[in-house]
């Protein structure tokens, strides 16, 4: 039976509307100028920095986050945060030091920089396999929790909500590329967030009763003391996914740097940037939307531990025993007619603005990187309708594997993290040494990523009681060593592979710098007051 009232879908098929219109105008061209692959890919490298940072958060907080991290928030608390509050540093770390380098180079794509680094055979290895991590891992998991949402609130079958989300995706960024997704993500962000927050107050208005929403939170820290805990102590639970004082310390930022530095889908936003100043100015101000995110996104989960007691009765309990990824849903389920819909329209906004991204991506380093290589003397036009062709075949194939699997799963947050921490530390070692040790060669990059692949596997079978964050830092630091001591023996890179340095400037602006300072400052007194 549906939950969603007649205003509810009224206000959903309004911002669907709303969307498709803005994305056919921005994805119009002038009378006799016809979309090239710059365009398509690229957004023209016309993107200002408030556009990148908006489509940036609208990329990343999608199903994954929304419904996997409100599941993890029910499940552990607001430790899981830590996912997003760490981002924000790593975004000013790439800002200020990635960035400068792919932008020199006048970068495309990931791959294309690993070509130019190491050649042909690493960039080859690399596109591969991000095709198949984008395919096989990322649009999957968004298709498969946004469809659980679609279940939860309307009863339409998975299988179908997960078509609909990707028929969705696939209208209203087949023609515009880039820069319909990046521009229609600013609508996205605004009402994502303002979705977020009405959750946010409602639920802890509901909790707080008379004493209202203050009395709502401050009951809530009160009578859940533990979800409030950042760091865990051994034993306690959640600890083996965040191991304590390790989340800080350790391979949690090799998730970070892989995620926000060199995941093609999240830095093709800042490669389409004016220039470099707009493309940091786009970065810091993500991070500082980032620092709203937990707010948004794990309290409501939180909330849903106390909703699903017998005093209030609010959410299905047992529908929560069974599987934590629907906290989220099933609060969405109590809010008020119209509302409710709005909130819904929020995340299929996080939902469509994901989908759209990750298949630009793949279509991006499909064409640009592959097929191009094989078929370089065709149009730009042609090049343009291959990715197009490539974007809608990888949603069909995600929404056609996506169910089996994902149905036996509690946790596809943990499960995506897990299945990322397989590659991350060889890619985050890769481009570390690719971009400031310029001994590093072909074979010492074959050898990490090969390292990578093979250890990440083999040691969580050995030592299943190993957690992954500490394992993903282990293993990052043996791939760093195994790629300096190959490329010690091996044969030196050729002229002008290694990246050069000295004609690129890492100094920033003073607003840039100031900002980092602020959101630094902030985030040690949330670890500070949550610890």
């Amino acid at each position: 039976m549906s939950a969603l009232s007649t205003l509810d879908l009224i206000v959903l098929v309004a911002y669907a509307v709303m969307l498709l219109a803005v994305a056919l105008y921005v994805s119009r061209e002038k009378d006799g100028h016809a979309k090239n692959t710059e365009d398509y890919f690229l957004a023209g490298k016309s993107l200002p920095w408030w556009a990148i940072g908006a489509s940036l958060i609208a990329a990343n907080i999608s199903a994954e986050q929304i419904i996997g991290m409100s599941g993890e928030g029910f499940r552990i608390g607001l430790a899981i945060a830590a996912y997003e509050w760490q981002a924000a540093i790593v975004l000013i770390v790439v800002a200020k030091y990635f960035l400068p380098i792919f932008l020199k180079r006048e970068i495309f794509t990931m791959p294309q920089f690993l070509e130019t680094r190491y050649g042909t055979g690493v960039k080859t290895l690399m596109s591969g396999y991000w095709i198949f991590l984008y395919t096989a891992v990322n649009l999957t998991t968004v298709l498969w929790l946004g469809a659980l949402a679609i279940n939860t609130l309307t009863g339409v079958s998975i299988f179908m909500g997960m078509a609909g989300l990707g028929a969705f995706a696939i209208l209203y960024s087949f023609w515009g590329g880039l820069k319909a997704v990046a521009l229609t993500d600013i609508i996205q962000v605004v009402i994502l967030v303002l979705g977020g927050l009405v959750i946010a107050w409602l639920t802890m208005g509901m909790i707080g009763g008379d004493a209202g929403v203050g009395g709502g939170l401050k009951r809530i820290y009160t009578e859940l003391p533990d979800k409030f805990d950042m760091i865990f102590e051994k034993g306690q639970k959640g600890y083996d996914t965040l191991p304590g004082i390790w989340t800080l310390l350790g391979g949690l930022w090799i998730l970070h740097l892989n995620y926000w530095g060199f995941n093609q889908y999240i830095i093709q936003r800042a490669l389409g940037a004016k220039d470099i100043k707009e493309a940091q100015k786009g970065l810091v101000f993500a991070a500082a939307l980032k620092l709203l995110m937990p707010l948004i996104i794990v309290l409501p989960g939180i909330a849903a531990v106390m909703l699903a007691t017998p005093e209030f009765g609010a959410v299905n309990a047992d529908v929560l025993a069974d599987k934590t990824d629907r906290a989220y849903p099933e609060v969405m389920r109590i809010m008020p007619s119209g509302l409710r819909g709005l909130i819904f329209a929020a995340l299929v906004a996080a939902i469509v603005s994901s989908l759209a991204s990750m298949m630009n991506s793949i279509s991006t380093i499909f064409t640009m990187d592959l097929y191009k290589m094989a078929k370089s003397d065709k149009s730009e036009q042609h090049y343009v309708t291959v990715g197009r062709i490539t974007a809608v075949a990888a949603m069909v194939f995600a929404v056609i594997i996506a169910q089996p699997i994902f149905q036996n799963m509690e946790s596809a947050f943990q499960t995506v993290q897990e299945l990322t921490g397989y590659i991350a530390p060889g890619v985050v070692a890769v481009f570390l040494l690719g971009m400031f040790y310029k001994p590093t060669n072909s074979a010492g990059a074959f050898a990490m990523l090969l390292a990578s692949v093979i250890l990440s596997p083999l040691i969580a079978t050995v030592f299943p009681d190993f957690q992954f964050v500490n394992r993903i830092w282990v293993i990052f630091l043996g791939c760093v060593a195994l790629g300096i001591i190959v490329s010690k023996f091996t044969s030196s890179p050729r002229e002008g592979q290694s990246v050069m340095l000295g004609d690129i400037s890492f100094k920033t602006s003073a607003s840039f710098n100031l900002w980092s300072l602020v959101i630094g400052l902030v985030l040690v007194a949330l670890y500070a007051a949550f610890w």
